[in-house]
C-alpha cells in the first residue's frame, strides 16, 4: 500500500516557486494545521494542471445534469498570494497526476504520484503491453470548486512571474541578455 499524503479539503493549496526567474524551482503544497505536504514538479506541469482544471470546472459547469454552485472566476475571498510555507521540505518530485471531478461531495480531486524511471516508456515500448509500477507514495488533494479557480489563478500568477519572453522567437529572455535565433544569433539594438 502506497503512503496517501491525503488533504480533504486542506486550509491551503498553492502552487508556488522557490529561486529567481531562470532557475526557479516549482511546488505544490498542501497545509492543514502544522502538518505541511511539498511536492515538487516542472513549470510545464504546473500550467498543464491549472488548464487542465479550468477546463474541467468549465465542462462541470456546462453539463445539463450539474446541479452544483461552480464560480466561473475565483471568488474574491480565496486569493492568496502569500509565500509557500517555509520549511520546504520536498516529499517527492512530480511524476504522473490525476484530475477528476466527484459529485458526490462537488470536489475536485488531484492525484500526483512520484517520478520513477521505470514510468519512462521509450518510443520502442509505446506499441507493448506496459504495467507501470505500484508508487510508494501519493500526493491527494481534494478541493472545492471556488477554491479550485483561486488555485489557477494564483498558479497563472506564478507562471507569469518568471523570465519575460522574446517577442520575435517566444525563448525566455534572461537578466543579462538573450541571444535571438528568429534574428540569426544578433542582438536587435535600439535605434
Amino acid at each position: 500500500m502506497p503512503v496517501v499524503h491525503g488533504f480533504d479539503p486542506p486550509e491551503r493549496f498553492v502552487a508556488g516557486t522557490v529561486g529567481p526567474p531562470g532557475q526557479r524551482t516549482f511546488f505544490l503544497q498542501a497545509r492543514t494545521g502544522t502538518r505541511i505536504v511539498s511536492v515538487a514538479l516542472e513549470k510545464q506541469q504546473v500550467q498543464a494542471l491549472a488548464e487542465r482544471i479550468d477546463e474541467l470546472l468549465d465542462e462541470v459547469m456546462a453539463s445539463e445534469q450539474n446541479e452544483a454552485m461552480i464560480p466561473a472566476v475565483a471568488p474574491l475571498g480565496l486569493d492568496d498570494s502569500d509565500p509557500l510555507e517555509q520549511p520546504i521540505e520536498e516529499e517527492f518530485r512530480a511524476g504522473t497526476m490525476t484530475l477528476s471531478w466527484d459529485p458526490a461531495d462537488e470536489r475536485v480531486v488531484i492525484e500526483v504520484f512520484p517520478y520513477t524511471e521505470a514510468a519512462v516508456v521509450t518510443p520502442e515500448q509505446v506499441d507493448e503491453d506496459f504495467e507501470e509500477p505500484e508508487p510508494d507514495e501519493v500526493f491527494l488533494v481534494r478541493i472545492p470548486a471556488g477554491t479550485a479557480r483561486a488555485f489557477v489563478k494564483r498558479s497563472e500568477q506564478v507562471l507569469e512571474a518568471g523570465r519575460p519572453s522574446c517577442p520575435f522567437c517566444g525563448n525566455p529572455i534572461d537578466p543579462d541578455g538573450h541571444l535571438c535565433v528568429r534574428a540569426n544569433g544578433f542582438r536587435r539594438r535600439d535605434p
